[in-house]
């Protein structure tokens, strides 16, 4: 479980997240969403220790997180996994040396135990025996794909998604929701997702939390977000024709 308690962060006049308290549960998909600039990638970056709170803290399973010392820092981060937006592979790596840099960076495994490492999570993600692959000679879908194997390769507790879904066709977009749903229950995991993505929130969204303005302005579930009364959401998430008559169903 992470706890997020009255964060607080301003960008030189601009005060970007106003006081958020919100808790992300264990074993379930913990969705962020919002407008571009709403401040849901911020407070990530918040909960990953890119940025620190100007008020507030977060903590991961009772343990201090914000504006702690490094070492304190580390120990918490060797148990998260974070799929950045894009994947961020390694082009210079290829498929088995990019799953495998969480192990360099975070473990003192033999090679031999990392290299079933990467085979096992390269299996979970159906990419069997793509090792020595390029990023170049993948698709879209399997680069996000091996991103998720490298998220998961060191067993993290904590998985931070940000935009898994950007640039991916709808099918695509589901085997990855699918697929991020599944490993969150398997290994009950804390995921937390950013996501602009209806179809997302509609099919993986165990709890979700809409940002506005810097503040947390509606939290819920995929069962109830259709029939919030909250005029902000539901022009975010129905402001097209196809959405409009989602909502009316």
């Amino acid at each position: 479980m992470i706890e997020v308690k009255n964060i607080s962060k301003t960008f030189g006049d601009h005060l970007v997240l106003d006081d958020i308290t919100v808790t992300f549960e264990r074993g379930k998909t913990n969705l962020i969403i919002g407008q571009s600039g709403s401040g849901k990638t911020v407070m990530m970056k918040i909960c990953i220790g890119l940025y620190e709170p100007d008020h507030g803290g977060v903590t991961f399973d009772g343990r201090p997180f914000s504006n702690t010392k490094e070492k304190k820092k580390i120990d918490i981060r060797k148990e998260m996994g974070v799929l950045f937006q894009g994947g961020a592979l390694f082009d210079s790596m290829n498929v088995e040396q990019n799953v495998m840099f969480p192990l360099n960076m975070f473990t003192d495994m033999s090679y031999e135990d990392k290299l079933k490492r990467v085979n096992f999570c390269l299996n979970r993600v159906n990419l069997k025996g793509i090792n020595n692959l390029s990023t170049s000679e993948l698709s879209g879908g399997m680069m996000k794909r091996v991103a998720i194997a490298r998220a998961i390769s060191n067993a993290p507790k904590y998985l931070f998604c940000d935009e898994p879904n950007s640039g991916l066709d709808p099918i695509t977009a589901e085997l990855i929701d699918d697929l991020i749903s599944e490993i969150t229950e398997e290994y009950n995991m804390t995921t937390i997702i950013n996501t602009h993505d209806i179809n997302s929130v509609m099919k993986i969204g165990q709890r979700i939390n809409f940002i506005h303005q810097g503040k947390l302005w509606w939290s819920g579930d995929n069962k109830s977000i259709l029939s919030a009364n909250n005029d902000e959401l539901n022009n975010f998430l129905f402001s097209t024709e196809l959405t409009k008559r989602i909502k009316t169903l």
